[in-house]
């Protein structure tokens, strides 16, 4: 039987897309990218969090990845615990029968493998054990692709997240330390590969900002996050708040008395409180604030830029993918792996102790340098671009075995 005998590759794309994050959704837009390019003829819907979105912004079936609607709000009364915990097995069966229908299920990006932001073992690293476990046991091959991991220190959450990615028919990591934090929690990664964040497969704009070297300085880009610390951090969550957005503030303050133009940024419906405060705080016409709906709307932002200062991961991409130089205030060591691997590991600062002055004066360090880094820059995109097309060449070998002599010999011409 041929490949056309079967019919074609039904493929699921799965997470917390379409929930109001850019950098999840900016994931699944490069392997939606991939897969129209390399695969035209598969099939895709997804399981994700937001399925409207997903629909309307992709253009492809969805489904709400949990029963229950209120998956995600806090359970104080009896009947939403109830619910609640009703959900968790309905899930079970809603899951297993989505997984049926699909040949191949691509996790694409994301952090799904760490707990560096506030997280409970029943919500997603069940939906995701849910997900590989039913691939395995229906034999339909579920990928974690490019994804962010780290060591966890709560047993229920760290237990689910290694039998997710035992269970996995493919894995690759984002950064090094993620493949290093999933073998120091007994998987075995000896086949496991390293490629780049997902969202560096996406076009770049071109660079318009329009200040030079005897020109007067251009826009500041502020990436701001309703930022509370992760896992470990839970007793002083809110004193990490107020910290960081009084060094927030302060540091945007500095800039706009030095007649700088501060565009704020957020990754994450939940950061327009952050911009919200502020605004109010620093209350001058030098300091506007974007809507971005998108990974490419960040991208123009920060391509008209001088500089960026930015805490969310993604962001962080965005920047150094246009060639911005960015500075970036760090919360995980994914941040680190990041910056140290585009040439700019000087330019970090913690998050969780922010502190104003100091972060003044790795900005003025860092504009200094503007030409040279944005040649670095350069130059460390164009790897990242040639390291992920390897691994969509991976992936097809990997996942689509049926299909990838058609797939080679449709390149070759």
């Amino acid at each position: 039987m041929t490949a056309a005998d079967r019919g074609p590759v039904r493929v699921g794309v799965f997470g917390l897309l379409g929930s109001g994050n850019l950098g999840n959704d900016g994931s699944l837009e490069a392997v939606l990218g991939y897969l129209r390019t390399e695969h035209p003829e598969a099939v895709v819907d997804a399981l994700c969090g937001g399925p409207e979105a997903v629909t309307t912004r992709f253009g492809i079936p969805a489904t709400r990845m949990h029963w229950y609607r209120g998956e995600y709000r806090t359970a104080s009364r009896a009947g939403a615990i109830a619910a609640k915990g009703l959900g968790k097995l309905v899930d079970v069966f809603r899951t297993a029968a989505w997984v049926r229908r699909h040949d191949v299920v691509i996790v694409p990006g994301m952090g799904v493998l760490e707990a560096t932001l506030p997280l409970r073992p029943w919500g997603f690293p069940y939906s995701l054990f849910l997900l590989c476990a039913s691939g395995r046991l229906l034999r339909t091959r579920v990928a974690l692709v490019s994804v962010g991991a780290a060591t966890i220190g709560n047993r229920p959450t760290r237990a689910l997240v290694r039998w997710s990615a035992r269970l996995a028919a493919y894995r690759s990591y984002r950064d090094a330390q993620s493949r290093d934090a999933m073998r120091a929690m007994g998987v075995d990664t000896a086949r496991d590969e390293v490629y780049p964040d997902l969202a560096f497969a996406l076009p770049t704009p071109r660079a318009t900002t329009s200040s030079g070297p005897s020109g007067p300085p251009g826009p500041v880009c502020v990436g701001v996050m309703d930022f509370h610390g992760g896992n470990d951090d839970r007793a002083r969550a809110d004193e990490i708040y107020r910290r960081y957005l009084d060094g927030t503030v302060r540091f945007v303050r500095a800039l706009v008395e030095e007649g700088r133009t501060v565009r704020l940024l957020t990754g994450d419906a939940c950061d327009a409180s952050v911009v919200a405060a502020i605004l109010d705080a620093v209350d001058s016409p030098l300091v506007t604030a974007a809507e971005p709906s998108s990974l490419a709307d960040l991208m123009k932002e920060m391509a008209a830029a001088d500089t960026v200062v930015a805490i969310r991961y993604h962001n962080l991409i965005c920047a150094l993918k246009t060639g911005t130089p960015v500075l970036a205030l760090c919360y995980a060591a994914k941040s680190d792996a990041l910056m140290t691997e585009m040439g700019l590991g000087a330019y970090r600062h913690p998050a969780r102790e922010v502190d104003a002055d100091r972060l003044l004066d790795q900005f003025r360090a860092l504009e200094k340098r503007s030409a040279e880094l944005r040649q670095t820059l350069t130059e460390r995109n164009l790897a990242a671009a040639r390291r992920l097309e390897h691994q969509f060449n991976s992936l097809t070998t990997a996942l689509f075995p049926a299909t990838d002599h058609a797939h080679t010999l449709r390149k070759a011409s």
